[in-house]
């Protein structure tokens, strides 16, 4: 596999206390890795195949669906079920409900130990950004956003995490800008700041390509978007 080719990607951001003290999940990537080494970032990964075999406990509720499905070459279902798995993956926090599921695929195999299927009820796709090219690894990703009231795991426990993310932890929203952030990552903060007190699907999806990043950067003159 070219590691630089782009491959599609999703990202799931989990809100705790929005209206209160809004905060999100997030871990820190570790010194070797070849994408955002000692980052701040969600979790989230490329989209694997056996993601388009898995069943969900209910349907994508609209806009998500049809904007998933917009200039895409994979379902909304299979981008959906990769954003659940790499939380499952990288927090141990599982969004589903209980449910058996004999002969999961590959990937999946703990998710279904654990009893649950997935359920996306609750997310919503708010952001989408494209990996500039030269990166060492480059990625075509969607942002999802689901509250943390979907959780139906402990929100406090990370136990049952692989070891991909560090010091996993719930990072206050005015707080952020305290930690090393990918740009990218500053941009989608800021946008969901912006929209907290908007309840469902955003008017509209940002589309952040990879050759839209100066032009950001300029007009931003070099400060944080989380600085706005």
């Amino acid at each position: 596999m070219d590691k630089s080719a782009l491959r599609n990607a999703a990202t799931i951001i989990v809100i705790r206390d929005r209206l209160t003290n809004p905060a999100v999940l997030m871990g820190q990537r570790g010194s070797s890795a070849a994408f955002m080494p000692d980052k701040f970032v969600f979790p989230g990964g490329a989209i694997d195949p056996n993601d388009g075999l898995v069943p969900m406990a209910a349907d994508l509720s609209e806009p998500t669906q049809s904007r998933l499905n917009e200039d895409s070459d994979l379902t909304a279902t299979t981008i959906i079920a990769a954003a659940i798995r790499e939380l499952w993956e990288e927090t141990g926090q599982i969004i589903g409900t209980k449910g058996d599921w004999r002969d999961a695929p590959q990937g999946w195999r703990g998710f279904a130990a654990a009893g649950y299927l997935p359920d996306p009820s609750g997310l919503e796709f708010v952001f989408r950004a494209v990996t500039p090219e030269g990166r060492p690894r480059r990625f075509d990703a969607r942002f999802l956003l689901v509250d943390a009231e979907r959780l139906a795991t402990d929100p406090d426990d990370f136990s049952g995490a692989e070891d991909e993310l560090r010091h996993l932890q719930w990072v206050p929203l005015d707080q952020a800008r305290s930690f090393d952030l990918p740009f990218i990552t500053e941009v989608v903060l800021a946008e969901i700041a912006k929209n907290l007190h908007n309840a469902g699907a955003p008017a509209l999806v940002p589309f952040f390509r990879n050759d839209d990043e100066a032009h950001l950067v300029t007009r931003l003159g070099g400060k944080s978007p989380l600085d706005q």
